[in-house]
């Protein structure tokens, strides 16, 4: 027993520090990639994006102790839809690294144009917004893993507090305001290229989810005649 205690604890620490290294990863590619350490709107976007990754999930996991290892474990990836095992990891790739690449050579080469000081607050408000709406999601919702599947095993059920009243997949629909408010914090038009493919692949994998927890998850068909909308009210 306490072999096993021991085990779980050193997974659980272990899965923390690979989080804090990855979330330490974005700003040393973004600020590599710009050449510029005293790149003021890469800092911040850098601090917001820290808080809402680690932070975010400590409050996640203080209010649902477990959480943090299920949705990294191997085993939860197995039991994904089959179509989700390439468009979980797209959609993490998407949303990451490539953002950071473009957009810190962007800064360098001087691709685009410099934004005005009031865009770049306006693209950091609405990245931090965004968020801060995927955070409130991960933190209302306890059945919020990394892969789409339905965990029957764990007493699956339909979330309908906080966020969930207003859209039904709030995780992704704060990551699209996040990702428009990163063009224009760090005044990158070319970021565009990586925000649409992560915009095609964020859409594919909505209607897909909703799909699929249709079909097989008791109670959301009547959810989704109270909450209308997946993303974004009034327009999907």
């Amino acid at each position: 027993m306490n072999v096993h205690k021991t085990t779980t604890q050193t997974s659980h620490y272990r899965a923390w520090i690979r989080l804090v290294v990855l979330y330490l990863l974005f700003p040393i590619v973004l600020l590599s990639c710009s050449g510029d350490l005293f790149w003021w709107q890469g800092w911040c976007y850098s601090i917001i994006l820290f808080i809402a990754g680690v932070y975010g999930r400590a409050l996640a996991e203080q209010r649902h102790p477990g959480l943090m290892d299920d949705r990294q474990d191997i085993e939860q990836f197995r039991q994904a839809k089959t179509w989700d095992k390439l468009l979980a990891p797209l959609m993490a790739l998407s949303i990451g690294f490539p953002l950071q690449i473009v957009a810190g050579l962007d800064h360098r080469f001087q691709w685009s144009i410099e934004f005005s000081v009031e865009v770049t607050i306006l693209g950091l408000i609405l990245t931090a917004l965004g968020y801060a709406f995927a955070v409130w999601a991960l933190i209302e919702n306890r059945f919020f893993l990394s892969v789409v599947r339905i965990q029957t095993e764990r007493g699956h059920k339909v979330c309908d507090t906080g966020p969930y009243q207003y859209v039904r997949h709030p995780g992704y629909a704060g990551n699209v305001i996040a990702l428009f408010g990163i063009v224009l914090a760090l005044s990158s038009l070319w970021t565009f290229i990586p925000v649409a493919v992560a915009l095609i692949i964020t859409l594919v994998r909505t209607h897909l989810e909703d799909q699929a927890l249709r079909k097989e998850l008791t109670g959301y068909e009547e959810y989704t005649q109270r909450v209308h909308y997946r993303l974004i009210p009034w327009v999907y």
